[in-house]
């Protein structure tokens, strides 16, 4: 059996009837190249054999007596394909925003956890010949990188023999006596680690302070661990809302290098630009700057399975009316704040997580679902995660789109993710029913936001045209 990390558990407990911790990953599908009709069945067949072969979806968690230690991971032989795989439909005329809408009912729903974590849509009634396969899986079970792993490999012609080792769980391992041991074990294993852990975090500290000192005020960035109250932030709902937009990753590459700076800084500054217009129109002001919390990957790259990540939070120039100087503020903030993650450590605040107690952590953060208005540390989350390069194609089936999205936390009402593929850079957005009117406003803010910053960066034309994605209907 395989233990639960930190980041896996802390994902895990701080899911709440308010709070679903799963992620969704969507791939929009040309059916018209295929040999037959499409239909449920067909997709049955060509998928079960490919999901069979992904160990992570045989997966299936086990919890400890007593809630002594974090729960462990065994594996099931089989899939129930029957419970798992499950055929849905888009409302007419079948376009991006009937699709959206049935994503976000889909999302609205937490997962059996007596079961392996993962439910499969198939959602057909798309117009121009497509379907949409809906993947929502339970974060403790697949963090981005892992996620885009996946999908790299599901979405080959022909996919090679995974190299995932199989979890060995022996009958002793799984009793009462085989649970509590193995949990004094790792405890004892931890209780080793603990004084190394202390002290890697005090010279963590030190070099965050020293440098900071170096650097001296920023007046013009967001204080750490200070995020301003706005629209975004309240108690969360269990509704969730679900937008998507796509745009040319060549589009985005132009104006990072026309401006000097990387593609991330592009997304957190486009997401700052599409923030201040609706801070403008649902809270009045945009005076302060927001904090964006970014997950970072700090483990292997090639992984299929768990959570190796942690954040950094820059400042969201939403102050600031100016395209060009926004971008310059979030190139200074991003560089400010991955340079405080190198020097605290990547992966010592996930190793911190280890400690976390498994008999009180769930209950404490059902009870602050309830009433914790804005996070401590962030206002919104914001990942942009690299997915696969080549175009996908299954029997003739081609993938057109992959988009993606993780959950909302506490205290925040909007995660913004995007996922580029091939050459799309495709932006996915989630929030409750409480934080925007529609979820399509943020979409659409963020393409003019973009737009803008592409006018002020002195590239003339339109946008580039994606003859691949899904057509207005």
């Amino acid at each position: 059996m395989r233990r639960l990390n930190g980041v896996d558990a802390l994902l895990l407990y701080s899911e709440a009837p308010e709070i679903h911790m799963h992620t969704l990953k969507i791939g929009i599908v040309d059916v018209s190249g295929m040999a037959g009709a499409f239909s449920f069945e067909v997709f049955r067949r060509i998928a079960e054999a490919r999901l069979q072969a992904m160990a992570p979806l045989r997966y299936q968690l086990v919890d400890i007596p007593l809630r002594l230690h974090h729960p462990m991971w065994t594996e099931n032989v089989d899939i129930d394909f029957d419970y798992h795989l499950r055929s849905a439909r888009v409302a007419a005329p079948g376009g991006r925003r009937e699709l959206d809408e049935l994503i976000g009912e889909i999302a609205s729903t937490p997962l059996d956890r007596t079961r392996p974590l993962w439910e499969m849509y198939v959602a057909e009634g798309l117009a121009y010949n497509r379907i949409a396969i809906i993947h929502k899986v339970h974060h403790v079970l697949a963090d981005g990188v892992a996620s885009a792993n996946q999908m790299a490999w599901a979405i080959q012609p022909d996919p090679p023999a995974l190299a995932t080792p199989p979890i060995q769980t022996a009958d002793a391992e799984r009793t009462w006596a085989g649970l509590v041991r193995a949990a004094g074990r790792d405890h004892a294993r931890q209780i080793g680690r603990l004084p190394g852990l202390v002290v890697e975090t005090g010279r963590g500290v030190s070099r965050v302070r020293r440098r900071a000192r170096e650097r001296g005020r920023h007046p013009e960035l967001a204080a750490n661990f200070a995020p301003p109250p706005c629209f975004i932030n309240h108690v969360v709902s269990p509704v969730r809302r679900f937008a998507t937009a796509p745009l040319a990753l060549s589009d985005v590459k132009e104006v990072a290098k026309a401006l000097g700076v990387t593609i991330n800084d592009v997304v957190l500054a486009t997401v700052a630009g599409a923030l201040r217009e609706l801070l403008l129109r649902y809270d009045g002001t945009a005076d302060v700057p927001l904090i964006a919390g970014v997950p970072v990957s700090y483990g292997r790259p090639d992984r299929l399975v768990g959570n190796e990540f942690s954040y950094m939070t820059p400042s969201l120039a939403v102050h600031v009316a100016d395209p060009i100087e926004r971008v310059r503020l979030t190139a200074t903030a991003t560089r400010i704040a991955k340079e405080n993650h190198q020097l605290l450590g990547p992966s010592l605040l996930p190793s911190w997580m280890n400690y976390l107690p498994p008999a009180v952590a769930p209950e404490a953060f059902r009870w602050q679902s309830k009433r914790m208005e804005s996070s401590a540390i962030m206002n919104l989350t914001v990942s942009n995660v690299p997915g696969p390069r080549e175009r996908g194609s299954i029997e003739g089936a081609t993938i057109t789109e992959i988009y993606s999205v993780g959950p909302l936390v506490l205290g925040s009402g909007m995660n913004v993710t995007v996922w580029s593929y091939v050459d799309q850079l495709n932006v996915s957005v989630l929030t409750d029913d409480l934080t925007t009117d529609d979820p399509h406003e943020v979409t659409d803010a963020m393409v003019r936001s973009f737009t803008e910053l592409r006018k002020a960066a002195g590239i003339t034309g339109g946008l580039t045209p994606l003859e691949a994605v899904l057509p207005a209907v």
